[in-house]
């Protein structure tokens, strides 16, 4: 079984397909998967870590059907194999009560989602550039 580079935990259909072109518009061969729920997403992370493979980044929105973004990171932060891997909130809030939160929970870092498909690529290629190729990681 081999892991994405990038699991996107994402319901909304549309921003998960744009996502999805972003990604390989920064970088060819940058694998993203995307899960539609809290739950698929805990429990596809669950066999990854099985098989021994995790991806290089997690990004989660905050409100998630099956279980929420925070209820999700607090689970990914109780696996050991997973403990080090960066999961970055993704999401259309910028209410300081869920940034505080999110980090309260074990996030490495919240971004608000930009409105627009460059504004999109630009902080794909952002996360990718600082979590790929700047961040000095543990795994």
């Amino acid at each position: 079984m081999s892991s994405p580079d990038i699991l996107y935990v994402e319901d909304d259909e549309d921003f998960a397909f744009i996502m999805q072109h972003a990604v390989q518009e920064v970088k060819d061969g940058l694998t993203v998967k995307i899960i539609d729920n809290g739950k698929d997403a805990l429990e596809q992370l669950k066999q990854l870590t099985e098989a021994r493979v995790k991806p290089k980044l997690i990004l989660l929105d905050l409100n998630l059907p099956g279980l929420s973004g925070l209820d999700l990171v607090k689970r990914i932060r109780e696996i050991p194999f997973l403990k080090y891997t960066p999961v970055v909130f993704f999401s259309t809030s910028d209410n300081p009560k869920d940034v505080k939160a999110s980090l309260e929970f074990g996030a490495n870092a919240y971004l608000t989602k930009p409105a627009g498909y460059l504004n999109v690529v630009n902080c794909v290629e952002s996360l990718y550039n600082f979590w790929f190729t700047k961040n000095l990681n543990v795994n």
